[in-house]
C-alpha cells in the first residue's frame, strides 16, 4: 500500500501507482487537470511514466469560476408603458440637428427606438430643398411624439400641442394623441419655466392629451405634474444640448421614489443633458424608465456608431438595475472561491 497525500488528504492505494492510474481511479479527465507531485508539476505527457512513492504529496487541480453558460438572450422585461402606448424600446430619439435627412433615418434604426420626436414648425417640416422630414420617417414602426420645443409660454405650448394633433391626426399616426411638452424659462440655459409647465400640463390634460412633461430635477414640482395628469414626468440630466449628464443623481433617486410610491410603473424618463453612451447607462441604473435624447448623436463625430452605443447602453443600464449591483464595501473581497486552494509552500 501507498501512503499518498491528495490534495490535503491522506488517503492509502494499492501500489505500485503511476500519475495516470491514478487519475484514472480519481475519475478525472486528464485533459481538464493539472497535477503537482512534490511542488513539481507533471507535465501530461509523463504521467504514465511518473511513479508514484511512499509519502508524496499530490496536488490536482482544474479551473473553477462563476457565471453560467452563456444564454441566445437576455431575460425577458417588460414593456415600457406611457399612457395608452407601449414599448419594448426604452429609449426615445429626436429627429433634429443632423447633416442630413438619410443620416437622421439611418441613426434612428440604428438607435432601436419606437419613438421619435419631432419639433412643430413650419421649417421643420419642409427643408429648402423641399423635402418634407415626414417622408424620411417610417410611420409604420415609429411613433411620432411631438415636442412643443422652443415654446417659452404655456399659451405657446398648448397652441403647438393642438396643431401637432391635427397633423398627426390627419397622418393617421397615434401620435396624434400625445405630446411631449417643453415650456421653456430662459433661452440661455433652457431650462423649463416652473409655473407655465405646470399651467400648460393642466390645460393639455383637460384636452385629453397624454402630456410627457420636460421638467427640472425638481421633486416637488415633478409630483405635482404627475398630480396635474402628466403620463410621465421627464426630469432633465442637464441643460438640453450641454453633454454634462446627469449631474445631480440625489434629486433623480427622490423623483423616482415620489413618483413609484404606490405607482411602480409610472414612467420616469430622462431627457436632456445626454452626452455619451455612460450618461445613458447611468439613467437607467438609477431606475429611471427610460432615456430621450438627440444632440448626443446627431452631433457625435460618428452619428451612427453613436446611435448604436446609446442602444446597448440602454439595455445594459437597464439589465444591470433589473440585476442589482452589488453593495459598496471598504474593503476587498475575493472574487475567486477560497475552497480547493493549492496547499501554501512551507516557510
Amino acid at each position: 500500500m501507498l501512503h499518498l497525500r491528495i490534495n490535503g488528504e491522506s488517503r492509502d492505494w494499492p501500489g505500485p501507482l503511476s500519475v495516470a492510474e491514478l487519475v484514472e481511479r480519481l475519475g478525472h479527465d486528464s485533459r481538464k487537470i493539472a497535477v503537482e507531485v512534490n511542488r513539481a508539476v507533471v507535465p501530461r505527457r509523463d504521467y504514465a511514466d511518473r511513479r508514484l512513492g511512499e509519502g508524496d504529496e499530490i496536488e490536482i487541480v482544474t479551473l473553477v469560476g462563476g457565471g453560467s453558460p452563456a444564454a441566445d438572450a437576455p431575460p425577458s422585461d417588460k414593456p415600457l408603458l406611457v399612457g395608452k402606448f407601449r414599448f419594448q424600446s426604452r429609449l426615445i430619439t429626436g429627429t433634429g440637428k443632423y447633416t442630413s435627412y438619410d443620416l437622421m433615418k439611418r441613426c434612428l434604426a440604428a438607435s432601436g427606438c419606437e419613438a421619435t420626436t419631432v419639433a412643430v414648425r413650419r421649417e421643420r417640416l419642409v427643408d429648402r430643398e423641399g423635402r418634407n422630414i415626414l417622408d424620411y420617417l417610417d410611420l409604420k414602426k415609429l411613433t411620432i411624439l411631438p415636442n412643443t420645443a422652443g415654446c417659452f409660454s404655456a399659451e405657446d405650448a398648448v397652441r403647438h400641442a393642438r396643431l401637432a394633433r391635427e397633423l398627426l391626426s390627419n397622418l393617421e399616426n397615434p401620435g396624434a394623441a400625445w405630446v411631449k411638452l417643453e415650456c421653456l424659462g430662459d433661452p440661455k440655459t433652457l431650462l423649463p419655466d416652473p409655473l407655465a409647465t405646470l399651467q400648460a400640463t393642466e390645460q393639455l390634460v383637460k384636452e385629453g392629451f397624454q402630456v410627457l412633461v420636460y421638467t427640472s430635477d425638481d421633486p416637488i414640482l415633478a409630483k405635482r405634474l404627475k398630480a396635474a395628469g402628466a403620463v410621465s414626468v421627464m426630469p432633465a440630466g442637464s441643460p438640453i444640448g450641454s453633454g454634462q449628464g446627469i449631474l445631480n443623481a440625489n434629486n433623480i433617486r427622490i423623483i423616482l421614489e415620489y413618483l413609484k410610491d404606490g405607482d411602480p410603473d409610472y414612467p420616469v424618463i430622462v431627457d436632456a443633458g445626454v452626452g455619451t453612451a455612460s450618461d445613458v447607462s447611468h439613467a437607467m441604473e438609477l431606475g429611471c424608465d427610460g432615456v430621450l435624447l438627440n444632440t448626443a448623436i446627431a452631433h457625435a463625430k460618428d452619428p451612427l456608431r453613436m446611435a448604436w452605443a446609446m442602444r446597448h447602453a440602454c439595455e445594459a443600464g437597464r439589465l444591470a438595475f433589473l440585476a442589482g449591483r452589488i453593495p459598496r464595501k471598504m474593503y476587498a473581497q475575493a472574487s475567486s472561491p477560497t475552497e480547493g486552494l493549492i496547499a501554501p509552500a512551507t516557510r
